[in-house]
């Protein structure tokens, strides 16, 4: 019989690299999921004794991830404005940054709405279970989803638009420099 601490770790290794991706998702940057998912991974480990259901730990884990996440935006209000744009003139977008403008568009969104969004979209959780980990009604669910979505279509629509309007002045510049 292995014991708990070495069931813990087994637990640990398996879920980590999921809950970074999950963590990633939901703060937009490497350093911090990694901080996240830490984080998340400490909090199980002291309540790894009272879990009682081993199969249900990475539900419970998730659940702490989202948790800590959005305690951390509560006390965190950001000062600087982060931004995949220049001021002056905006860098040409091929199809593989797509995955970038999507993770921006996801930056626009409060946090408890990117979390809904992550969870139902990323995770592939249903509308009850991502009610259960964020501890609200379902119908809250499907109307912060509803909204988020409306705002990730139109930021991508915008950020559609402008690549749009700034091609013909990229394709000259092209020209005039190798031409």
């Amino acid at each position: 019989m292995t014991s708990p601490e070495d069931a813990f770790i087994e637990f640990a290794e398996l879920a980590a690299p999921r809950l970074r991706r999950t963590a990633f998702l939901l703060c937009g940057d490497w350093h911090t999921a990694e901080d996240l998912a830490q984080t998340a991974l400490a909090k199980v480990f002291v309540a790894w004794r009272r879990i009682h259901r081993h199969d249900a730990a990475y539900a419970y884990a998730t659940r702490t991830l989202v948790n800590t996440y959005l305690a951390d935006r509560r006390r965190k209000r950001p000062v600087e404005v982060i931004t995949d744009r220049l001021p002056d003139f905006p860098a040409e977008q091929y199809a593989p940054e797509s995955r970038v403008a999507v993770l921006a568009a996801l930056a626009t969104l409060t946090p408890k709405a990117r979390a809904v969004v992550v969870l139902r979209y990323w995770s592939d959780q249903s509308v009850d279970q991502v009610a259960a980990l964020l501890g609200c009604s379902a119908g809250n669910v499907k109307s912060q989803t509803s909204r988020a979505l409306d705002k990730l279509r139109a930021v991508l629509e915008d950020d559609e638009t402008d690549r749009a309007h700034l091609q013909p002045a990229v394709s000259k510049a092209r020209i005039s420099r190798h031409g």
